[in-house]
């Protein structure tokens, strides 16, 4: 049986579909890099945007135009993000009647039922991508993961450090950490803030050249976390911190829980800390009601923080999100458009 993998979204995405691979590896498939070529195509899907979903849709009906037209049977997993919902009662609709319109579509899989435990066939040379946890509990207005994925699941510290210690037998010098807020690793389990530092030194005592973790929210970027990325030199520089926006009305519209100032105040803190630290961040631009006044502090808060890399989002509201239901689209597209174009030139183009 070949089979064919193809990955949409984020970095947790392409860790979730190394495991993917090996899950058909140990069924005895074997992968192939063309999809017309495959008896089984497993679609791993990201729903953060509508263009990620609709390209998903695409993929579905290009397949079926190629089943009828050759008188194939490549069938069809859907899972990640998107089978996720399919059970919901208004988001799954749209799923469920691709279902039925798509025969080749066999069947939703969420992706717990792929095993954390089955040792990943890892796609990338350089860093070997470790998740810690799954899930997301903090809900901010605009997401629509913690529907997609559930709640916030830790894995067993035991775990994932068997995970690194493989992947250094295996020649690996980079480690990456990866959960949707790496900093709550473990507060399913304990209660205990103090976790992800615990574990995060524990990695960096291990014969590695880079450590590296995202995402990380403000909220939970501690004191102790802080103290252990400036103990150990192996642990990267260039930190992930995501902001969102600048403005603090539409901060607490997303529901962030801090404010521009308590940001300004974290990356001050990290700075004063952790020697030649370096930031890059997200941002989401065209947020309902976001005004010039709203956007130019967002300027301001990139040009204070001065940020290396930045990830830079329009707005589009996903069915089932709170800013969907309390807020109405209510900035242009074209003017999306220009102000992501301010914040790129600023950021990555500088």
């Amino acid at each position: 049986m070949k089979f064919f993998i193809k990955t949409f979204g984020c970095i947790q995405n392409t860790a979730d579909s190394e495991r993917i691979k090996a899950y058909y590896w140990n069924k005895g498939g074997k992968e192939t890099k063309n999809w017309k070529e495959a008896d089984l195509v497993i679609i791993n899907t990201c729903i953060i945007r509508e263009s990620a979903e609709n390209r998903v849709y695409g993929l579905i009906n290009e397949i079926d135009k190629w089943n009828k037209k050759n008188k194939r049977k490549i069938k069809i997993i859907v899972t990640g993000c998107l089978a996720g919902l399919a059970n919901e009662d208004k988001s799954g609709k749209k799923l469920r009647q691709l279902k039925r319109d798509f025969p080749e579509v066999s069947k939703f899989l969420p992706i717990e039922k792929i095993s954390l435990k089955v040792e990943p066939m890892r796609n990338k040379k350089t860093a070997a991508l470790v998740t810690i946890s799954n899930g997301c509990n903090n809900f901010c207005s605009y997401c629509i993961v913690p529907y997609a994925k559930g709640r916030e699941k830790s894995r067993k510290f035991e775990e994932i450090i068997k995970e690194v210690d493989e992947a250094i037998k295996n020649g690996f010098k980079e480690v990456m950490l990866i959960g949707q807020n790496v900093n709550s690793y473990g507060m399913d389990i304990n209660k205990d803030k103090s976790l992800f530092p615990k574990l995060l030194e524990e990695v960096a005592k291990k014969d590695l050249e880079k450590i590296s973790f995202v995402s990380s929210n403000p909220w939970d970027f501690s004191d102790e976390l802080i103290e252990t990325v400036a103990k150990y030199k192996n642990i990267d520089r260039l930190l992930h911190l995501p902001f969102q926006s600048g403005d603090d009305e539409i901060l607490k519209k997303m529901n962030r829980g801090y404010t521009a100032k308590e940001y300004l105040d974290l990356v001050k803190k990290i700075r004063d800390k952790v020697k030649g630290v370096r930031f890059s961040t997200d941002i989401i631009i065209g947020f309902p009601t976001e005004d010039e006044k709203a956007f130019q502090n967002t300027v301001e808060l990139c040009e204070e923080v001065g940020f290396e890399i930045g990830y830079i989002n329009k707005y589009s509201p996903r069915k089932g999100t709170v800013s969907a239901k309390l807020y109405k689209d209510d900035i242009p597209m074209s003017e999306k458009k220009r102000r992501w174009k301010i914040l790129d030139e600023l950021i990555n183009k500088k």
